[in-house]
């Protein structure tokens, strides 16, 4: 009797399931280091801290009225800050963009009057003249060669005397004529310079145009094909050149923005005060370079984000009211901002090399 024997089919059995072996590229990283690369989360972070101690220091604050006062300060600055942050990342800045302000406010008060027009006439030239002033020094950075210190200090400087001189041959004063009479004038003030009841509290307009514009921004930054053209010129300009990045357009446009911001913070202020110093302005940029590397921007461009300069912004306008609500002595405003600029310094290259490093 002869016994069959049946084969069984071969079964190739699976490897049991074991751990992934990971190399650098694909491995994740912690979500709170990849928050910590962010340029804007150690400005968040120091902002908030100082707004908890003027919370505890100086208990006017607490009230609504005068944190509305606090977010319209802010604003004044955050509107100027967030051209001047783009035009940092993207590897220049602006040191005519304080009396630039004064320059825009001072061509529609003193067109307007003294030609007895519409005031909307001097507005739109005022518009004119400050996106050929920021064309100008886009321009000449980019067909010279210059550093945008040299360039913009030279515009700085032009931009000063020539406020000061043709206000006085216009006007024979420092200042210029009040315009609060002239027609569009309360059109324009609505648009510029009104205020709205948020709660019972009055909330000037700046502090909701300082969102919508770091709103805008940011979709640029991130979402948008000339944000990457932003970060590219400001990385390495000629590599951006060689993979098609138009490098002449993408600079000028953004000096030109800056030049946008000048006009808008200037017709704020002419409407709201009727009439404008041509003194003033100077020193401003500083802040609105200061808001925008407290903000997590790099002088060396290529690196920072639209929502820093807004929380750099909210800094100042917090320390500038906050030390007069706590009742200190206001000559220390200064003496605070120094600090914060060196602490916002300090702290978001650790958070950077933290991030990095891991």
């Amino acid at each position: 009797m002869s016994m069959t024997q049946h084969a069984e089919p071969a079964v190739d059995t699976p490897p049991a399931p074991g751990p992934k072996e990971a190399d650098g590229r694909t491995s994740q990283r912690p979500l709170v280091f990849k928050l910590l690369a962010r340029p804007e989360v150690g400005v968040f972070l120091g902002a908030a801290a100082v707004y908890v101690f003027f919370l505890i220091a100086a208990p006017p604050v607490r009230d609504g009225s005068s944190m509305a006062t606090v977010l319209y300060q802010s604003s004044t600055i955050g509107i100027m800050a967030l051209p001047v942050a783009l035009l940092m990342i993207g590897g220049e800045f602006d040191l005519s963009s304080g009396v630039a302000v004064i320059t825009s406010a001072l061509t529609a008060s003193m067109l307007s009057y003294q030609l007895t027009m519409n005031v909307w006439v001097g507005v739109i030239v005022a518009l004119l003249v400050s996106l050929a002033v920021g064309a100008f020094n886009g321009w000449m950075v980019v067909k010279t060669g210059l550093p945008s210190f040299l360039v913009t200090l030279g515009t700085f400087l032009i931009l000063q005397g020539v406020n000061l001189a043709v206000t006085k041959l216009v006007t024979t004063n420092v200042a210029t004529d009040d315009i609060s009479n002239m027609d569009g004038f309360g059109q324009a003030k609505k648009i510029f310079a009104s205020s709205f009841d948020i709660g019972g509290v009055q909330v000037k307009i700046t502090v909701f145009y300082w969102l919508v514009f770091a709103a805008i921004a940011t979709w640029i930054l991130l979402r948008t094909k000339y944000g990457n053209w932003i970060f590219a010129v400001g990385g390495n300009k000629d590599s951006a050149r060689a993979v098609g990045v138009p490098v002449t357009f993408t600079k000028i446009s953004l000096f030109m923005l800056v030049g946008f911001g000048a006009w808008f913070v200037g017709m704020h202020q002419l409407f709201t005060f009727n009439t404008v110093q041509s003194g003033e302005g100077v020193g401003q940029e500083l802040i609105y370079i200061a808001a925008a590397v407290i903000g997590g921007c790099l002088l060396t461009g290529g690196y920072g984000s639209a929502i820093g300069p807004v929380f750099g912004a909210f800094m100042f306008g917090m320390v500038n009211q906050g030390i007069v609500f706590a009742g200190w002595n206001p000559d220390w405003f200064k003496a605070f901002l120094g600090v914060m600029l060196l602490g916002a310094v300090l702290i978001n290259l650790w958070v950077r090399q933290s991030a990095t490093r891991r």
